[in-house]
C-alpha cells in the first residue's frame, strides 16, 4: 500500500506542475493503443507502474486493479476461478492495461452479448487536472446511485483524467465453447439466418463474416451443439480458440492491409453501398472496412445507414478521427473537459480536436 501511494502521489505532482504550467501531458500505459485517436502533443507521462490488483471477490463478481495492471494478468487471475472480463478487451501486441482498455472504450467479439466497459464499471479513483483525487461509484451495483460519472471516462481517451483504480463487474467463463461454420454466400445471403439463430435463442458469444466464411461463437454443451447443427444446417469445426483471439487483437490476415482501417457502427440490418470488402463482427453491428476513399464519403455514407464511423487506424491523425459531434453534445464535451481538466492538459486533442 505505500508503494500504490507513492506511485500516486509521484503522478499527482506531475499533474501539479504541469498545470501549474498549463503544460500538456501525454498519458501512456504500454503504447498498446498508440495508434488510436488523434495525434496529441505533450511530454510523455508513464502510468505502466502504477499497476497491481487491490482486490478480487470471485463471490461477488468485481475486481478493482489500478490502471496501469496488464489486462494478462487480471484475466489469468479470473481463468482461475472459472471467470472472465465480458467485453472481452482487445490486447493487440498483448501489452494491453485495464487502464487503456476502459479510456479507449474498445470491446472484443463478446461485446453484444456480454456488455460494454462503460456498463461495467462499478466505480473507479480518478486523478484530475487539478491534482485532486476523486472517487466515483464503488465496488457492488446497489452503490451507484444517480448518474455515474465513472462511465464519463469509458471512451474518454485520457482526456479528463488518469485512472489510478477502476472496479470491473466479472462473470463465470462459459464451461465450454464451439465454433459454426455458415455455408451461405456472401454477408447478404449469410445474414437471414444469422439472424433467424439469433432469435429463436441460439447461444451465441461472437460472429465473423468476410466474404464467403461464416463463423459463429457458441456457449453451449456439446449436446446442444448437435442439436443447432442439425436444426439449421450448419457445420460445427474444432480448435478455434487462436481464431478468436486473432479477431479479437485483429491479427488476422485481412488486418494487414495498409489502407486506412474504418470501424464503422450501422444497425445490424442496414445496408450500405461499398466496392471494398468488409469483415463484419457482432452480427453485422461492427463493419470494418479499409478504404482511401475521403472520410466524409465513408461517414455520408454510414450516417443515411444511420451509423457513426470512426478512422480506426493507417489514416491522417491530424484530422477528424471520431465522428463528429451533435453540437449540443460538443458543447457538454468541452464543459466536462473544463470541470476535470481545467488547463487542458490531459492528452489535449486526442479525442477531438479542440479540447
Amino acid at each position: 500500500m505505500a508503494a500504490d501511494r507513492d506511485c500516486s502521489e509521484t503522478l499527482r505532482r506531475a499533474v501539479l506542475d504541469a498545470a501549474g504550467e498549463s503544460r500538456p501531458l501525454q498519458l501512456m500505459g504500454h503504447g498498446s493503443k498508440a495508434f488510436y485517436g488523434r495525434a496529441c502533443l505533450g511530454d510523455p507521462l508513464s502510468l505502466a507502474e502504477h499497476s497491481g490488483i487491490i482486490s478480487y471477490e470471485p463471490t461477488e463478481l468485481v475486481i478493482t486493479a489500478r490502471g496501469g495492471t496488464a489486462l494478462k494478468e487480471i484475466e489469468d487471475a479470473l481463468r482461475e476461478k472459472g471467470q472472465m472480463l465480458p467485453f472481452e478487451p482487445p490486447q493487440f501486441d498483448g501489452k494491453g492495461t485495464i487502464g487503456g482498455a476502459i479510456a479507449s472504450g474498445l470491446s472484443g467479439p463478446r461485446r453484444p452479448w456480454g456488455g460494454a466497459p462503460r456498463d461495467l464499471l462499478l466505480g473507479m479513483k480518478l486523478l484530475d487536472g487539478r491534482g485532486q483525487i476523486l472517487r466515483f461509484g464503488g465496488q457492488v451495483m446497489k452503490n451507484v446511485a444517480g448518474y455515474d460519472l465513472s462511465r464519463l471516462m469509458a471512451g474518454a481517451m485520457g482526456t479528463l483524467g488518469i485512472l489510478l483504480e477502476v472496479s470491473i463487474k466479472v462473470l463465470p467463463k462459459p464451461p465450454q465453447e464451439h465454433t459454426l461454420m455458415l455455408s451461405a454466400g456472401d454477408w447478404a445471403a449469410a445474414r437471414p439466418l444469422l439472424h433467424k439463430m439469433l432469435i429463436e435463442g441460439v447461444p451465441v458469444t461472437a460472429s465473423y463474416s468476410q466474404g464467403e466464411q461464416h463463423k459463429l461463437r457458441l456457449a453451449c454443451s456439446q449436446q446442444r451443439v448437435e442439436q443447432i447443427v442439425q436444426r439449421y444446417g450448419v457445420e460445427a469445426v474444432d480448435h478455434q480458440v487462436d481464431f478468436w483471439r486473432a479477431l479479437r487483437d485483429q491479427q488476422l490476415d485481412y488486418f494487414t492491409q495498409k489502407e486506412p482501417l474504418w470501424r464503422l457502427s450501422i444497425p445490424p440490418a442496414a445496408d450500405i453501398d461499398s466496392k471494398e470488402q468488409m469483415l463484419y463482427e457482432w452480427s453485422g453491428g461492427v463493419r470494418w472496412l479499409f478504404s482511401a476513399r475521403p472520410g466524409s464519403e465513408i461517414r455520408s455514407r454510414v450516417e443515411n445507414a444511420g451509423g457513426h464511423a470512426i478512422l480506426f487506424r493507417n489514416g491522417d491523425r491530424s484530422g477528424e478521427i471520431f465522428h463528429p459531434l451533435h453540437p449540443r453534445l460538443a458543447d457538454m464535451q468541452k464543459g466536462l473537459k473544463q470541470v476535470f481538466d481545467p488547463e487542458g492538459i490531459f492528452n489535449p486533442g486526442r479525442h477531438y480536436p479542440d479540447y
